[in-house]
């Protein structure tokens, strides 16, 4: 009932509110009018009455005018009014209360309630000073709560407002993650098969004897250059929004890694093993260090021979990718970059270490090593 009733009072236009207020206002000092005809106290009430036309932009000149009515008149509604708007509008507590207090003093000096009978009365007196001041500050005391409910009703918004924007943070994070993802297993992936046709066709090329078959080795290999060109774009571009620290789906093992060593185009040979039970995470991260380092093996040094030494003792396993010096010149392929530095990030997913450098025979070495318990 609250919930459907507090639109409602919300339709209300303000100036109605205060037409209303202004017209109970003038009935309670009318009453106590009845008996009295001094200009002085039809003033102070009509002044008293018509201030809270303006009770919201003046709240505390409109709580002063009503004073004097209050003084000559037995009336509560008018200054009581103005009180409660005061205390809404204003965070001044010592000021509230002193308004109160100056309401209780003036409310007790009303010449109407002076009465000869309670004089002497010390009892009443005191009853009556007590009623005077509950009467004076229940309107500030209800006007701070409602000031309070406000404050606590805007920084809810302002709470549910920033859970928003969490949540729209989160998305924008999850989708980082995401295309941080998909742009590692588009290079490790895509870049892996395009690079190896590209060399086959590069092969295909030099070795063809008929014209017809070395223009078409000639046009798939640039075409494969092409799409390796837009593919570091793309790549580029999707690991422009991405995470470091992407955890990717498991894909590839070590159940897969002869079959990538037999098609990778290269001479190669693998040797040693892994310790038993290591992670999902683990055997992929082995999977595309060696696919890495093959494809590089395809690009850059053409002719050479590769070995995949799997390792590993009490503390440490990994995997060392070896390759000999080229034979021939490599074949110009554009390169994303990202492979390395791609790498680079598995090995700290497991904690490990990833290090690359030439050797003293002319060759390439890549190396990745992590802990047993990596995982």
């Amino acid at each position: 009932m609250v919930s459907v009733g507090k639109p409602l009072w919300r339709r209300v236009p303000p100036w109605a509110v205060d037409t209303c207020l202004v017209a109970f206002a003038a009935l309670d000092a009318w009453i106590s009018l009845l008996d009295e005809e001094h200009p002085l106290v039809l003033a102070c009430a009509a002044l008293g009455c018509a201030g809270l036309f303006l009770r919201r932009r003046f709240p505390l000149a409109v709580f002063l005018l009503t004073l004097p009515m209050t003084f000559y008149l037995d009336v509560a509604f008018a200054p009581i009014t103005a009180l409660y708007t005061l205390a809404t509008h204003s965070r001044n507590r010592p000021l509230l209360a002193g308004c109160a207090l100056l309401h209780a003093v003036v409310g007790s000096l009303d010449p109407s309630s002076l009465s000869d009978t309670f004089s002497d009365n010390h009892a009443w007196t005191l009853v009556q000073a007590v009623y005077t001041l509950a009467t004076a500050f229940a309107p500030v005391l209800f006007g701070q709560l409602v000031q309070a409910r406000h404050d606590m009703a805007h920084q809810l918004m302002e709470v549910e407002e920033a859970r928003e924007h969490e949540r729209a943070l989160y998305a924008q994070t999850v989708l980082a993650r995401e295309r941080a993802q998909l742009a590692r297993e588009m290079h490790d992936v895509v870049s892996h098969q395009v690079s190896l046709i590209a060399v086959r066709a590069g092969a295909l090329q030099v070795a063809a004897k008929d014209t017809d078959t070395r223009e078409a080795a000639r046009t798939i290999r640039s075409l494969s250059a092409n799409t390796l060109d837009e593919l570091r774009h793309m790549v580029n571009l999707l690991r422009a929004s991405g995470g470091r620290t992407t955890e990717l789906t498991p894909q590839p093992t070590l159940a897969d890694l002869h079959h990538l060593v037999a098609t990778s185009g290269i001479e190669t040979t693998l040797t040693g093993d892994l310790p038993p039970g290591i992670s999902t995470t683990a055997q992929r991260t082995i999977y595309r260090t060696v696919q890495e380092a093959l494809t590089n093996v395809r690009k850059h040094a053409p002719g050479a021979r590769a070995e995949v030494r799997l390792w590993h003792d009490t503390a440490h396993f990994g995997v060392t990718v070896t390759n000999t010096a080229p034979t021939r010149p490599s074949v110009a392929l554009p390169s994303s970059r990202q492979g390395l530095i791609g790498l680079r990030e598995r090995a700290d997913l497991l904690d490990g270490t990833f290090t690359t450098g030439p050797t003293p025979q002319g060759g390439f070495q890549v190396e990745l090593q992590a802990p047993v318990r990596a995982d």
